[in-house]
């Protein structure tokens, strides 16, 4: 039986329901846990790689415990670099709206200040506000095919520096506690990588554009120029025809390739509650289409401030 024969035995077509010509699928009838069979786990991971976001209904049965052990069917679990974990897990963070830093609206890609950033993310909602707070993906692979071939040959050669230091307050509606949060957590060490703007997929062979607001900038190009190709970029891989949108429910599940998209989470509930529940899989080095992989410049904690005496 070939492999697509035995992924359509396992999750049947009828199953699969795109979200969006580009990106995006929801899996029916499935219940998610830490003992689906090996075959259900590989069918799961060809369908992920093909829409790159995968969503999930009715998952109300899991807790932080299933929900790892769901999550290490597809690798190594790993703790986030400066975010500390929920209680009793590997590799769990809960972003709570109640807590300062907790509102990722901006586009990125997860942890791309370090080298091998995380490969695959898995979404528990738990609280969901009524209205608002929907989370939106794009797909980083079909960006790169949009660009006019010499644009794809520019962005080939460039490589951008990513840091967990990246302008907050600029980028982002930051209150005072959430510049206190990223000051005094987010970037008590801070990380800085040097990334390929396009790296080639380790499972589909695709070129992807790795970018997103944690980039400070490109090697070798002047700051004014660099912002500009960094918007230019930046355009195709948000253009609305090439993201999918997701409304949430309390229970749903959503997984995402995180080497082939970048997401943002809109911050359109107001003071409602809204808590999701992340379990990290760890990846691999980005290799550039030249075969040079992604290097790791800094590392530090921060030095406290001089005292003047």
């Amino acid at each position: 039986m070939s492999e697509t024969a035995l992924i359509d035995k396992v999750i049947p077509a009828a199953d699969v329901v795109k979200r969006a010509a580009r990106i995006g699928a929801e899996i029916k009838n499935i219940k998610l846990s830490g003992d689906l069979s090996n075959q259900t786990i590989v069918a799961i991971n060809s369908v992920l790689l093909e829409h790159k976001v995968v969503f999930f209904r009715d998952q109300g049965h899991l807790n932080d415990d299933e929900q790892e052990r769901f999550a290490l069917c597809f690798g190594k679990l790993v703790p986030h670099p400066t975010i500390s974990v929920s209680t009793g897990t590997v590799s769990i963070n809960e972003l709570n709206s109640a807590c300062a830093g907790s509102r990722a609206d901006m586009w990125h890609t997860d942890v791309t200040f370090v080298d091998a950033y995380p490969k695959i993310l898995v979404l528990r909602a738990v609280v969901i506000p009524s209205f608002g707070g929907d989370t939106v993906w794009s797909n980083t692979a079909a960006a790169y095919l949009d660009l006019p071939p010499p644009l794809q040959r520019l962005a080939d050669e460039l490589w951008a520096v990513h840091s967990n230091a990246y302008d907050y307050a600029v980028k982002s509606r930051a209150s005072e506690a959430d510049k206190k949060h990223f000051d005094e957590v987010y970037t008590r060490t801070i990380y800085e990588t040097e990334h390929p703007v396009v790296r080639v997929h380790p499972e589909t062979g695709e070129r992807t554009l790795v970018l997103g607001d944690l980039v400070r900038h490109f090697v070798g190009i002047p700051k004014y120029d660099g912002q500009r190709l960094f918007d230019l970029f930046q355009s195709h891989i948000t253009a609305p025809e090439n993201t999918v949108r997701w409304n949430w429910k309390q229970g749903d599940v959503a997984i995402w390739d995180n080497r082939a998209t970048q997401h943002y989470a809109i911050n359109d509930y107001g003071d409602q509650h809204r808590v999701v529940r992340r379990a990290t899989i760890d990846g691999e080095v980005p290799v550039g289409v030249d075969g040079r992989r992604s290097v790791t410049r800094t590392r530090a904690a921060k030095q406290p401030p001089a005292t003047v005496t």
